[in-house]
């Protein structure tokens, strides 16, 4: 009985099924290339539906709106959410400081030949301007000037990693955002990559970190057994207000200098901007997450083909834990994450 009343729910879930999509089909002849326009409410509800079902369903379904208007949508909804524009009054006129800046570096060089870039960072600080050394250094090598002969300066930041590079590592934080019960929630992903190396930890993730949850992040990553600061001398992170006082202090009692970049000084910290260009680009963007619990697989399952599947251009091209090429002449297979989202080649051994 409960055999043949099954059946029966099936064949009726599917004649609905027909129903629809036949209903679908004469919608869209009815509407030819007009366009449909939704509001963000309707657009939220259809991008959580189409979760549930998958680029390969709603192809086959021939919905009205493909995957990646979905996608599109969420993107737009989550810059919505964050552009704050509704929290802020009329912007004022735009200082020229930076232009101000360049012409001031330009007229010191002229009229002091023998000048640096450290003297005239120095003029420009008693002038009351605060701007970085490596600012002034830019603005003279894009006006094809010598580099400078000041002696304090001759060490550039490149040279310092290069000659520290296999015991430095390299933090940052990148956000991402995930639809829940309660709207739209933006998440932090502190995250840790070996410069040398390129392997990469993920310390932590969490919606609204603090002093504590930076501490015990700080006391996981330098521990004497497993830590992934094990070795490392050098930990290298931009100005952000979490790398407290107390935080660089739980990474000195274990041996580790946490080095703060300087003010205005940006693409010094390359290698780890360049791991969050990569998920965001290769990974996150193409998704719709839902809920903490969906983010932290996500983002396992990256680092995981990061640091097992993909090569790595500053490595030579190869990948970090098997660098060498598979021998043999076995058939290429394809190894998939999520969905396929994710690809990666390899001989078969058999």
């Amino acid at each position: 009985m409960l055999v043949a009343i099954a059946g029966w729910m099936n064949r009726q879930q599917q004649e609905v099924i027909s129903y629809l999509r036949e209903e679908n089909r004469i919608l869209r002849e009815k509407l030819g290339h007009k366009r449909i326009l939704l509001n963000d409410a309707q657009k939220r509800r259809l991008a959580t539906a189409a979760m549930k079902l998958g680029r390969d369903l709603l192809r086959q379904f021939g919905t009205l709106f493909s995957p990646d208007t979905l996608l599109k949508w969420h993107r737009y909804l989550v810059a919505r959410k964050y552009d704050g524009s509704d929290r802020r009054g009329k912007r004022g006129p735009v200082p020229r400081k930076a232009n101000l800046i360049r012409k001031l570096v330009l007229r010191m060089v002229a009229e002091n030949p023998s000048w640096g870039y450290g003297r005239i960072h120095g003029e420009l600080k008693a002038l009351g301007y605060d701007v970085s050394w490596q600012t002034v250094r830019r603005v003279m090598l894009d006006a094809g000037l010598l580099p400078d002969p000041d002696k304090p300066y001759k060490t550039t930041w490149n040279t310092f990693l290069q000659s520290h590079w296999d015991s430095i590592a390299a933090c940052d934080f990148f956000t991402v955002e995930a639809w829940g019960v309660k709207g739209l929630t933006r998440y932090l992903v502190f995250f840790v990559i070996d410069l040398a190396t390129r392997r990469v930890e993920i310390a932590g993730i969490h919606h609204t970190p603090c002093e504590t949850q930076m501490l015990q992040w700080a006391r996981n990553l330098t521990d004497a057994q497993d830590g992934f600061l094990k070795g490392k001398r050098v930990l290298i992170h931009d100005r952000d207000p979490l790398f407290t006082k107390k935080f660089r202090e739980t990474l000195g009692a274990t041996g580790v200098r946490a080095l703060k970049l300087p003010k205005q000084s940006p693409n010094l910290n390359p290698v780890a901007e360049s791991f969050v260009r990569n998920i965001k680009r290769e990974c996150l963007s193409k998704m719709i997450l839902f809920g903490e619990k969906h983010v932290r697989y996500v983002i396992q399952q990256y680092v995981e083909h990061y640091l097992t599947e993909r090569p790595h251009r500053g490595l030579g091209n190869v990948r970090i834990t098997d660098p060498k090429p598979d021998d043999g002449d076995g058939a290429v297979l394809c190894r998939q994450r999520l969905g396929g989202l994710l690809k990666a080649y390899y001989r078969d051994a058999a």
